[in-house]
């Protein structure tokens, strides 16, 4: 039993430590060099997972998976409005970290269905994914450049 709550204690220390994302455990603010806004996310067609920062006044960061349709990043929480939906709603601004690079975006809700369909036809590609048109609400977001 001490053992048990030693190997918790460490991986307690570890995981406040390390202020992103930890497998299925939300973070606080993402670290590394942050880099402008590509004009396209086509280098990150093949990375799957990502972190995604929402609030900036607090950070809370998650692992997302991430699809890249034409030039554009989208992220999906399905039809589950999770917590970092909910941030977006208060809050749009959020932090994308692909390979250790932060890019500053705008997280922006797809609601247009012909942008819909070309995203669920990415996602799809993944055999563990659900077709979003199936979902009666959906939260799809394309992570877009920041206005000036």
């Amino acid at each position: 039993m001490r053992a048990i709550r030693l190997l918790a204690c460490l991986a307690a220390a570890a995981l406040a430590a390390c202020g992103g994302p930890w497998t299925l455990l939300p973070g606080g603010a993402l670290d590394g060099p942050v880099k402008p806004a590509p004009e396209s996310f086509a280098f990150a067609r093949d990375v799957g997972t990502v972190q995604l920062e929402t609030r900036p006044a607090d950070p809370y960061s998650v692992n997302v998976n991430c699809a890249v349709v034409g030039d554009g990043a989208y992220v999906s929480a399905g039809d589950n409005r999770a917590q970092w939906v909910r941030n977006i709603e208060a809050d749009p601004l959020v932090r994308l970290r692909i390979d250790g690079t932060l890019y500053e975006l705008r997280a922006r809700r797809v609601t247009d269905g012909a942008e819909l369909d070309a995203f669920a036809e990415e996602w799809m590609r993944n055999a563990w994914a659900r077709d979003p048109r199936e979902l009666d609400e959906v939260f799809v977001y394309r992570l877009e450049r920041r206005s000036p």
